[in-house]
C-alpha cells in the first residue's frame, strides 16, 4: 500500500492542496513566508504554488494587506454539485413566492466552513426592503441564521460547526454557553429577533429540516419595520414555516427518486 501511494504521488498537487487546507483550517489570512513555515517547505516553492492558485482564483489577497486567504471559488465548485443545484432550484421559487406574500426580502442561507453563506436572495417586490448580496458571509455564531443552522444538526456535526466558527470570531465566545443557546433555538424551532447590526430590521429565521432532523439550509427574512404598517412577525413566521416545510418535502422527494 505504501509503495502504491508513492507510485501515484503528485508533489505539486499535494503542495497546492496543503496550502488550501492550511488556510481553510486556520481561517485567517497568512503571508507566503508564514505558510512555508507552517508547511515545512521553502518560501520559493510555496511562492510558485501561490502564484498559480492566485491565477486560478482559488486564493485572493486580503483587503488592504498582503495576506492570502481562500476565495469563494471552492464554495462555488461545491454549489455546482447536483445536491446544491437541487437545493437552489427547489427553494428559490418557493422563497420568492413567500417574499412576495410578506413584501419583505428573504435569503436562502447555508453553512460553509464556520460561516453562513447566502446562496439565493429575493426582494419581495416591495418599494423598499433590506437585502444582502449573494455570497455574503458571516461567522455562524454571529448570525441568527447561523444559530439556527447549528441548532438543527446531529451533536457531532454541531460541535464541529461550533469549533469552525469560533476560530473566525474576533470576540471569544464560551462554547458551553453557545451550546445552551443552540438548545434553546432548537426548542423554539425558529428565531424572531432584532437585527444584530441594522436598527429597524428584524430577523425572522426558519430552518429547512429534512426527515433526519438535519437542517440543510435556512430562510432568513430581513423584515423592515414601517411606522405606517408594522409587520406581524408571528404571522410572518407561520407562513415561513409552511414555505420551509414545502422545500423540505420537495427535497425529500428528490432524494427518494435518486435512491
Amino acid at each position: 500500500m505504501a509503495d502504491d501511494k508513492l507510485s501515484y504521488s503528485a508533489p505539486a498537487l499535494e503542495k497546492g492542496l496543503d496550502i488550501l487546507e492550511l488556510l481553510a483550517r486556520t481561517g485567517r489570512p497568512m503571508g507566503t513566508r508564514q505558510i512555508a513555515e507552517e508547511l515545512g517547505r521553502s518560501k520559493n516553492e510555496i511562492f510558485r504554488m501561490v502564484h498559480v492558485l492566485l491565477g486560478r482564483g482559488y486564493l485572493q489577497r486580503e483587503e488592504g494587506g498582503d495576506g492570502l486567504m481562500l476565495s469563494n471559488k471552492l464554495f462555488g465548485l461545491g454549489m455546482q454539485t447536483a445536491r446544491a443545484r437541487d437545493l437552489v432550484s427547489v427553494a428559490a421559487p418557493i422563497v420568492e413566492r413567500f417574499a412576495d406574500e410578506v413584501h419583505q426580502a428573504a435569503h436562502l442561507v447555508v453553512a460553509h466552513r464556520g460561516e453562513t453563506v447566502i446562496i439565493a436572495a429575493v426582494s419581495g417586490g416591495a418599494d423598499m426592503n433590506f437585502s444582502l448580496k449573494l455570497g455574503y458571509r458571516r461567522p455562524l455564531a454571529d448570525a441568527h441564521s447561523g444559530l439556527v443552522l447549528m441548532a438543527f444538526q446531529p451533536e457531532a456535526v454541531r460541535q464541529r460547526m461550533i469549533s469552525e466558527c469560533l476560530m473566525l470570531m474576533r470576540v471569544p465566545l464560551d462554547p458551553t454557553a453557545l451550546s445552551a443557546e443552540l438548545d434553546e433555538v432548537r426548542k423554539s424551532g425558529a428565531i424572531i429577533h432584532e437585527s444584530r447590526d441594522i436598527i429597524g430590521v428584524t430577523d425572522v429565521v426558519c430552518p429547512i429540516v429534512l426527515a433526519d432532523g438535519r437542517a440543510v439550509a435556512c430562510v432568513t427574512v430581513a423584515a423592515v419595520s414601517r411606522r405606517s404598517s408594522p409587520p406581524n412577525f408571528e404571522a410572518m413566521l407561520a407562513r415561513l414555516k409552511i414555505a420551509c416545510g414545502e422545500i423540505a418535502h420537495e427535497l425529500s422527494g428528490l432524494d427518494s427518486h435518486s435512491s
